[in-house]
């Protein structure tokens, strides 16, 4: 028996990294799994990828219309959600004399605005008792140079946790953030392009980990399923850290 046999998920930002290997791991867990992702042929690869009759939507968390195409289709095809991952989010680098408002902008509608309405578009499709997963970051609770505008995002996505499980208590729904840390990931790695500059990236953040090492996106997607199944049943408005202690020193 799958530890979320039976239970229908959706994840954001699934195409990769994490949100991919979340979905594995959901599929693989007995879910019916809904992914979304912003490229096409990426999703599609990812949804063969994960198998178990996993289903890919293309669409962007910040495009109100994507988001209420994705929910039409799931509330077609499976009437429910049990698990939400909003996982979607992405940021870059932009030191504060340098941040444009565009940069702004840009970072704010993905991981703000969208993950807000994705929670809020999915609710009259969450089941009582159902689990929502919020991806924070490390960077919300320590300094990171010219990463101050995607830190203040995941500072939001941490009080919204707060908010919300009070807002949802009524109907037994749970909201925690998973926080990772530097994990390896496509999107980790296109902060520092060139070949050179992702070797110091990575070499300063194993320098960080009490670890030693950078994450692998399956670690943090054990996370997410251990608050995704019943597991975590009495655990809400939490913050779970899979970033190999740096956080914490």
């Amino acid at each position: 028996m799958g530890r979320l046999d039976g239970k229908i998920a959706v994840i954001t930002g699934a195409n990769s990294g994490i949100g991919l290997a979340s979905a594995r791991r959901f599929a693989e867990g007995g879910a019916r799994v809904f992914m979304t992702g912003r490229r096409q042929e990426e999703l599609d690869r990812a949804v063969a990828d994960v198998g178990h009759g996993a289903r890919g939507i293309r669409g962007d968390i910040a495009d109100m219309g994507d988001l209420d195409r994705l929910f039409e289709t799931v509330r077609a095809d499976a009437g429910r959600i049990d698990v939400l991952f909003a996982n979607a989010g992405g940021g870059e680098f932009a030191a504060l004399p340098d941040a444009t408002e565009a940069h702004f902008d840009r970072t704010f509608a993905v991981n703000v605005k969208g993950t807000f309405f994705t929670v809020q578009k999915a609710l009259p499709l969450l089941a009582d008792g159902a689990s929502v997963i919020l991806t924070g970051s490390t960077a919300a609770t320590t300094g990171i140079p010219a990463f101050s505008v995607y830190g203040a995002t995941k500072a939001a996505i941490r009080s919204f946790a707060r908010g919300w499980i009070v807002d949802l208590a009524p109907r037994g729904i749970r909201v925690n953030v998973l926080v990772p840390g530097a994990t390896s990931t496509p999107g980790w790695h296109a902060l520092a392009p060139g070949e050179e500059a992702n070797k110091a990236f990575a070499a300063a953040s194993e320098a960080a980990s009490p670890l030693g090492r950078m994450g692998r996106p399956e670690e943090i997607a054990n996370a997410a399923l251990f608050l995704a199944s019943d597991e975590s049943s009495f655990v809400t408005g939490s913050e779970l850290f899979a970033d190999g202690g740096a956080a914490q020193i």
